[in-house]
């Protein structure tokens, strides 16, 4: 998988929480499902991410990969 890839996972991730909490402060139906799972997606982004780190060879180029 492409760091671009996992970076996008994460956003939409984060998109999910935003989402999640705006719904939360106005009492919209919804709200911890889309808290729920923007986390999940953030987590499994950031344990990518981590992953993706440790197994490439070349530290310098990791982000052009």
């Amino acid at each position: 998988m492409k760091v671009k890839h996992i970076l996008a996972l994460f956003i939409l991730g984060l998109i999910c929480t935003v989402l999640g909490a705006l719904f939360k402060i106005m009492h919209w139906p919804g709200a911890p499902e889309l808290l729920t799972a923007g986390t999940f997606l953030q987590v499994i982004a950031g344990f990518l991410g981590i992953w993706k780190l440790f197994t490439n060879k070349e530290f310098k180029n990791f982000l052009n990969k």
